[in-house]
């Protein structure tokens, strides 16, 4: 029994859906047709890097010391100065996998032989079985591709990446393979999610999905072989951006934020991930996490300025251990709490979440129902699991910052960029709710004990 699992970065289900229907993708639409398309929730951050957490190790990405693709090490025991922050974005990214807690393990660690591609979460995995890692030359490459917005080469670097996946998949046949296909997020931040470039990155995944179910067909693998399509976020189109940094800067607070974080004597810092969430961290100089009680009376004052923007849609104040304040742009104020293996919604003024009603210690099923077609899906377990985890910010917010303005962006929690694929080459006996049910699920198909401290449920 082996598992494929090819990962179109940024691609939405209704944008996949459509270039199957209109006949661009042959190869996904016979899969669909054998087995199934379904809509399911990412994680927050929904951004590159965290939101690869679920499918690697089947967790939420927050507690397992990932709250984002920068944070700020208010204990200082795991980044060093002079900024005590990490930015996954540049040769930190060296550090993400010593970063993650050492007691959750990778799928890599738990499958007999596993190949990756373009996997930024790589514990676990042999050197000589990781396509495209992070070289010299592969990060000079990929920041001039990156930088010189030349969106024709990340289509190139797929291809490179399908053709070294289908041969060696092909030749030694591993249990497991993950590879990530990066063309239709970098098209979607450059041209937007409905450019017709987006149709030729997805291509791409099709043909390289047509060729290992081709391959396998041949040698007499196909029937015991899961191929399955994801994605890790969605896209929304960008019209403005908003310098977070710069706006807190010119309110006369001293701040460390990307990519300038040398700063001396700081009083805050601005992590963004994603361009459409950031962790805002307070009197940055404690290094005991201060809950928003105390720090409520001098900063609420700023929190409804930034709710006042036009950039910030929620913003989240982590409360206690167990509870996280959500206040909305509408002014309206709820209460997210997690006590138990229970989650909670307490609205207070309106309905900042648009659930309809109260929740009071539903399971995490009974958590999605309730919000899966309200504009934040799932919104009340991705809240619980982010914000109240050990390196979140003291405010989590929408922001729209990056030094490279974006027409496209995601790594909020609005139904666009939380919702996303999950194509599947033969029927499920469950129901997929989240992307941590890919992990267990791959355990199941591979035969292997599924780890109790897993997030999500076997779909198998």
């Amino acid at each position: 029994m082996s598992v494929v699992v090819l990962l179109a970065d940024g691609v939405r289900p209704d944008t996949l859906a459509a270039a199957m229907d209109g006949g661009a993708l042959p190869a996904l639409a016979r899969l669909r047709a054998e087995g199934g398309l379904h809509a399911v929730s990412t994680v927050f951050p929904s951004v590159t890097g965290p939101a690869y957490a679920p499918f690697l190790m089947g967790r939420f990405p927050g507690p397992v010391g990932l709250p984002g693709l920068r944070w700020f090490d208010r204990e200082r025991r795991a980044c060093t100065l002079p900024d005590y922050t990490r930015s996954y974005v540049g040769y930190q990214m060296r550090a993400l996998d010593t970063d993650l807690d050492a007691a959750a393990p990778t799928i890599f660690e738990l499958a007999p032989s596993s190949l990756a591609a373009l996997s930024v979460i790589t514990r676990g995995l042999p050197v000589p079985n990781r396509i495209g890692g992070l070289t010299v030359r592969s990060a000079l490459r990929a920041a001039y591709t990156h930088f010189s917005g030349n969106v024709a080469r990340w289509l190139d670097i797929d291809r490179e990446v399908a053709n070294a996946v289908v041969r060696r998949v092909a030749a030694e046949r591993p249990a497991y393979t993950y590879a990530a296909f990066t063309g239709v997020d970098k098209v979607s931040h450059a041209r937007g999610h409905d450019h017709s470039m987006v149709i030729d990155a997805l291509r791409i995944v099709d043909d390289a999905a047509a060729r290992v179910r081709a391959d396998a067909e041949r040698d007499g693998r196909w029937e015991d072989m899961h191929l399955w399509v994801v994605s890790d976020h969605g896209h929304s189109p960008v019209r403005h951006h908003e310098d977070l940094a710069g706006l807190l800067t010119t309110l006369g607070h001293r701040v460390v934020a990307h990519p300038w974080v040398v700063t001396p004597f700081p009083e805050t810092a601005v992590m963004v991930s994603g361009n459409a969430m950031a962790h805002l961290f307070l009197e940055v100089r404690r290094r005991e996490r201060p809950w928003w009680p105390a720090l409520s009376a001098r900063w609420d004052a700023l929190v409804a300025m930034l709710l006042a923007r036009p950039s910030v849609d929620l913003v989240m104040l982590p409360y206690d251990p167990e509870r996280c304040e959500v206040r909305s742009a509408r002014g309206e104020v709820g209460m997210v709490s997690y006590i138990a293996g229970h989650y909670s919604y307490f609205p207070a003024i309106g309905d900042p979440l648009g659930v309809g009603r109260a929740l009071q210690g539903v399971t995490a099923d009974e958590a999605y129902a309730a919000t899966a077609h309200s504009d934040y899906p799932d919104a009340i377990v991705q809240i619980a699991h982010l914000a109240l985890s050990a390196r979140a910010g003291d405010v989590i917010l929408r922001s729209r910052y990056e030094p490279i303005p974006h027409v496209s962006s995601h790594g909020a929690l609005h139904r666009e960029h939380m919702m996303v694929p999950l194509l599947v080459n033969r029927p499920m006996a469950g129901t997929p709710r989240r992307t941590t049910d890919v992990m267990p699920s791959t355990l199941a198909a591979l035969g292997l004990p599924i780890p109790a401290s897993l997030d999500g449920a076997s779909f198998l």
